[in-house]
């Protein structure tokens, strides 16, 4: 991706009322969207959805105002998980679908995610056009062209369909106890149907919003509620889901973790077997280097892409594979949708389970990670850590010491000022000794 002066590696992001999260820029954006799409042929109408914080309504207005002064109209969702954003922008044959959240940040950050009429992220030609429009004044266009805005009512209910629609009509959860944790965000009112309709006993944790506690010690990156709650009700497990809900994570029904790397395994092993995986699967560059190994086993190929959803499809799409994903929970599967979907994954998880008749717990066995240690830097702006040469000589120091048993990798993150400094062996102690001497030497070198 080329050097962009909003966009990250998953759209725009930062804390409410600092630069470019204002109204102001929201107005401009949205007007120099409706810039580009029109440009671009694409059909007159964008959609607007939301997560469940409160800052929301103030940038659904902004960008609302900015396309109809570009001449676009306007479909409003209202709080919608992330996903359901793309798959109604193409079901309502939209030119593309906004979705202003920050996933699993807290309340007061948010940002701005893009959709193409196809129901992908956008691609970095048209990101950069959009940019090009930033650098130009706002000019309404004619009185009678501006765009017209409109609800959607039935949005919710489209979406719970579409995602039973991904499993066959025979599966059912009946007799499956679960908690779902909905990190007060956008999944809080249609997960609960989407598993409840399929026949699942479900507890809900995490689905009273209120503008302010969107993934506040709940969700996918907070999972001791849900591990309380699994083994106080005695569930068979608890789904997370983060803020936006495009990610999920599991709790087993003894309260362990199951992370993204581990879902992905269970999905592509069980597919593998099933015959429906065609074809390899895709990580990232902070895949645990345990999954590439027990697929390996499976005869099943495997490769590696940048942090981020975006280059995992970028890469599927390239090979015509239909399964990828990250650890922290994004998963891509090409067969049932356009982009990561926490509701959506899940159950192709819980399909691996039935389909084997194994519990969850027995099918992460078929894996063992390597131990990971990841820290995260703080930094007052990103930049390339492997472009300080302090930098460059620790990490090939990290390396030798390591040697072919291990990883090391250092990278900034697209949606923080983070730099994240990750090492990877089979030496628990060794490896966390060098992240921590890594991150020294990140922390002494950010000024």
């Amino acid at each position: 991706m080329t050097e962009r002066k909003y966009f990250g590696t998953d759209g725009i992001r930062g804390c409410v009322g600092e630069s470019p999260i204002t109204p102001e820029f929201m107005l401009h954006l949205g007007w120099a969207a409706g810039q580009a799409f029109k440009r671009a042929g694409q059909r007159n109408s964008v959609l607007i959805g939301k997560d469940t914080r409160l800052s929301g309504y103030m940038f659904e207005s902004a960008l609302e105002a900015g396309l109809s002064a570009a001449g676009v109209d306007v479909k409003l969702l209202g709080p919608m998980p992330t996903p359901a954003i793309a798959y109604l922008t193409r079901t309502f044959r939209a030119s593309a679908g906004i979705v202003i959240s920050a996933s699993h940040n807290p309340h007061q950050d948010n940002g701005i995610k893009f959709f193409s009429a196809n129901g992908t992220k956008l691609d970095d030609a048209l990101e950069a056009e959009i940019e090009r429009w930033m650098d130009e004044p706002i000019k309404v266009c004619d009185a009678a062209d501006l765009g017209k805005a409109s609800r959607v009512d039935d949005a919710p209910g489209r979406y719970v369909e579409f995602c039973k629609s991904t499993v066959p009509n025979d599966f059912t959860l009946e007799g499956l106890s679960v908690v779902l944790d909905c990190a007060h965000g956008a999944t809080y009112h249609v997960a609960p149907k989407v598993f409840r309709e399929l026949g699942a006993t479900v507890s809900v944790i995490g689905a009273s919003p209120d503008g302010l506690n969107i993934n506040k010690e709940v969700g996918s990156t907070h999972l001791d509620a849900l591990k309380r709650a699994v083994l106080e009700k005695g569930a068979d497990l608890g789904i997370a889901f983060d803020g936006d809900g495009d990610r999920v994570l599991m709790v087993d029904r003894d309260g362990s973790e199951v992370d993204g790397d581990e879902l992905l395994y269970v999905i592509a092993s069980q597919r593998h077997a099933a015959g429906s995986l065609h074809g390899g699967v895709v990580g990232t560059l902070m895949t645990n280097l345990g999954v590439e190994l027990a697929l390996k086993e499976l005869g099943i190929e495997f490769e590696r892409a940048k942090v981020g959803d975006r280059y995992v499809m970028e890469r599927l799409i390239q090979h015509d594979w239909l399964l990828g994903g990250e650890g922290s929970g994004h998963m891509v599967i090409r067969d049932c949708t356009s982009t990561g979907d926490g509701i959506v994954s899940a159950l192709q998880v819980l399909l691996a389970v039935g389909r084997s008749g194994k519990t969850l717990a027995e099918l992460r066995q078929g894996m063992s990670k390597l131990p990971q240690k990841m820290i995260n830097v703080r930094v007052d702006k990103r930049f390339d850590p492997l472009g300080r040469e302090d930098i460059a000589v620790a990490v090939r120091k990290a390396e030798a010491d390591l040697g072919d048993t291990g990883r090391v990798l250092l990278r900034a993150s697209g949606t923080e000022p983070l730099i994240r400094v990750m090492t990877e062996g089979q030496n628990a102690s060794e490896i966390t000794r060098i992240a921590e001497e890594l991150a020294v030497v990140v922390e002494s070198s950010r000024a």
